[in-house]
């Protein structure tokens, strides 16, 4: 189904066409572009409601700023649909998210108006005042530098680096603090609570706005009036908010509070703030969401809704005929409840990814023993060491791409004082149309060269529930990592007993004879699914779910390098350093020379699309893993000459 755009819109393929508009029909131009992210994502799928909360501030950006010559940093992404579709990719929008389609995301390589590519929080604010001394010391005095950023993201500490470096450099950057009071989920903590303080006070409000009526617009005065409004307005803010400002505080010239929304308004200002020298914040209030009136009232909910009726807003969701199994995040938040009630040292904690990690269950039932600290994963393995030492057993949640933040707390923190964290690693693998800024492809290879460390991952949900039980033991006071991917399991009745599972000891999934498929995680059911196939063929591999890829079951791998004649490891992580090169290194201590063939995530950026898309790309779905099977037995299939003409 083709999106017609808006008559306007229609005839914008560049910002120089936006250019091109009048004033007054920025207003138009803005409902258009805002009906066609509704259309599009109603029918395509992707993410909702940030973008639709950042549609007047798209509008006016590119309006005013000489884009891509001036450079344009979104924080996280989410955001930049508006963006995208205004830079020359409208007519490629349907291909958003899908496989060998447009990132999601901004990306460099994709549009020279994505001046720097995004995924992760909190990361705009650094890049841009990097662009900004970059023009400084080329001498391109004439370049404007723009980062947006969240409320959400705000709070990370990467953001306050960059704030604090920013105000001693005095370069040419504009930071757009864009207030909705979301992320994904609500935003938490004290920043939030300050932000709202300064939207909300009637006072300040109403005497900064009379300040205005007086002095009139910026632009109509020269630089007297400018600094006569300056000083007023700070001391109105000291005055009235009984605080100093947060953002002057670190050298920024502060503007706003200021309707996100007003797009002809926010074009006056942006025109204005693009004549005044040095680091200034232009704090905008938008509602995530805006236009689309269910998605403003649940914004969690509509942040990514799938596809669904632009009309009566129904989410379209498939109706099995038959019972399902869960999704793992689902089998974490409800065992870990379990867990919590027989076990009163139990916590949990998440940086900012409560419904999409499933930690919400257990802060709903157990608020005085669930955290989420925003988004801040740094502090969360910390905070979660803190608890430790206090004899608690937290669980801290992080997805795998988001554990990168917080590598040296890991090691620093937890795994050098060998303190009882249990961490649980959502999203491992590939995490389909996110995209590489999400894949989890590397937690395998960088968690099992920690000391103290175990590091697991489970084939099903009665595992993944066994290792989290495992994982409180006493005898286990360690740290303790356990990844597990984005959506579903195998198992539609999941509540299992809860057993001990000793640490460093697989699984036979199936004994066999010639070659041995040797598998860790979720991709086992890949690989049972390949041996099935083989064993109907007459062949007769074996099987052995490894489950821990530190410490390796060592016994188990001895009797398979005596018994078997050829092996084959298969991942859903990285190939240098994972799995696969543990049961190497094991085989080369031990003097063992049978043939090898690795199956995972390869030495290169995998692009975004489905879990199954992206591991037949890389020789590991099902096919895969059969095919590596039959040319380690000898039993390889010739292609015949209708295979290789097709």
């Amino acid at each position: 189904m083709i999106v017609e755009p808006g008559p306007l819109l229609a005839e914008i393929n560049s910002p120089d066409d936006l250019k091109k508009l009048s004033p007054d029909q920025l207003v138009q131009v803005s409902q258009e572009l805002r009906q066609f992210i509704v259309d599009s994502v109603s029918i395509y799928g992707g993410h909702f409601g940030a973008s639709l909360g950042v549609v007047e501030l798209s509008v006016a950006l590119h309006y005013i700023f000489n884009t891509p010559h001036d450079q344009l940093v979104w924080d996280v992404g989410h955001q930049a649909y508006g963006h995208k579709i205004l830079t020359g990719r409208r007519d490629q929008f349907p291909t958003n998210r899908r496989y060998q389609g447009m990132s999601g995301f901004p990306k460099r390589s994709e549009s020279p108006y994505d001046a720097f590519g995004v995924g992760h929080s909190s990361t705009s604010i650094g890049a841009a005042l990097g662009m900004a001394v970059a023009s400084d010391y080329k001498g391109e005095f004439d370049r404007q530098h723009i980062a947006v950023i969240g409320d959400g993201a705000m709070t990370a500490g990467m953001a306050f680096e960059a704030l604090n470096h920013a105000g001693v450099e005095k370069s040419n950057l504009l930071v757009i603090l864009n207030d909705n009071c979301m992320s994904i989920d609500p935003n938490v903590g004290a920043l939030k609570e300050y932000l709202t303080d300064i939207t909300t006070s009637r006072t300040y409000n109403k005497v900064r706005d009379e300040l205005w009526n007086v002095l009139g617009k910026l632009s109509k005065f020269g630089p007297n009036p400018q600094q006569i409004a300056r000083r007023v307005e700070q001391a109105m803010k000291a005055t009235l908010l009984k605080q100093g400002n947060l953002f002057e505080a670190l050298n920024f010239r502060y503007f706003g509070p200021v309707d996100g929304h007003d797009v002809q308004h926010l074009a006056t200002i942006l025109a204005d703030l693009k004549n005044i020298p040095g680091p200034k914040l232009l704090h905008c209030v938008t509602v995530k969401g805006k236009g689309y009136a269910l998605a403003e009232k649940d914004q969690t909910l509509w942040h990514a809704p799938g596809l669904f009726d632009k009309i009566t807003g129904e989410i379209y969701k498939k109706t099995p005929d038959k019972p399902q199994p869960p999704k793992y995040q689902d089998v974490f938040g409800h065992t870990i409840v379990e867990l919590a009630e027989a076990n009163d040292k139990i916590m949990g904690v998440t940086p900012a990814m409560p419904s999409g990690c499933s930690l919400n269950i257990m802060m709903k039932a157990m608020p005085d023993r669930a955290f989420d600290v925003g988004i801040a994963e740094q502090h969360a393995v910390t905070f979660s060491a803190g608890l430790a030492t206090q004899g608690l057993v937290p669980f801290c949640n992080i997805y795998s791409s988001f554990m990168q933040r917080a590598y040296d707390q890991v090691i620093h923190d937890v795994a050098l004082q060998n303190l009882h964290v249990v961490f649980c690693l959502d999203r491992a693998g590939f995490a389909g149309a996110d995209g590489p800024t999400h894949h989890g492809n590397y937690d395998l290879a960088f968690m099992r060269c920690v000391p103290n460390l175990v590091v697991s991952a489970p084939m099903n949900e009665e595992e993944l529930r066994n290792l989290m039980y495992t994982a409180t033991l006493p005898e286990n006071a360690g740290p303790f990592s356990i990844r597990y991917p984005r959506g579903e399991g195998v198992m539609p009745e999941w509540r299992t007993p809860l057993k001990k599972i000793a640490i460093g000891t697989g699984r036979v999934v199936r004994e066999g004879e010639g070659v041995a498929v040797l598998s860790i995680g979720h991709i086992g059911n890949y690989a049972a699914k390949a041996t099935q196939q083989l064993v109907a063929e007459g062949l007769n591999p074996g099987h052995y779910d490894m489950r821990f890829c530190k410490p390796l079951d060592e016994e188990m791998l001895h009797r398979i390098c005596r018994n078997y004649k050829s092996i084959v490891t298969v991942e859903d992580g990285c190939l240098p350093g994972g799995f696969g090169s543990a049961v190497l290194e094991f085989m080369a201590d031990n003097g063992y020379a049978l043939p090898v063939r690795r199956l995972g995530i390869p030495d290169r950026v995998v692009e975004h699309g489905t879990q199954d898309e992206l591991y037949k790309e890389c020789g590991f779905d099902v096919a895969g893993i059969a095919t590596a099977l039959r040319e380690l037995s000898g039993k390889a299939v010739k292609p015949t000459a209708e295979k290789v003409l097709l």
